[in-house]
């Protein structure tokens, strides 16, 4: 068994997009969107096939969070680098 990937929102959906591709080397697709929802992503791949979703609504914020909330809007995923 094997994580097929991981989703999470980002309200910079091409922000996000760039970041990773940039100091990561991810590869993204051309992107899907929902006109009717306004429901929008990027899947991007690594070379290891590992992939991440970003995902993005038109209604988002980014409101200030309490440190001690529990819940689905809490995401957390670890990353290595060997350098800089």
């Amino acid at each position: 068994m094997k994580i097929d990937h991981i989703a999470m929102y980002v309200c910079d959906l091409e922000g996000a997009r760039d970041f990773f591709v940039q100091y990561f080397g991810a590869r993204s697709n051309t992107g899907y969107h929902n006109v009717r929802t306004g429901f929008r992503s990027f899947f991007l791949s690594f070379d290891d096939k590992t992939r991440l979703e970003l995902m993005s609504k038109p209604q988002m914020t980014d409101s200030e969070k309490q440190r001690n909330r529990t819940g689905l809007f809490i995401f957390h995923s670890a990353l290595e680098v060997k350098s800089k």
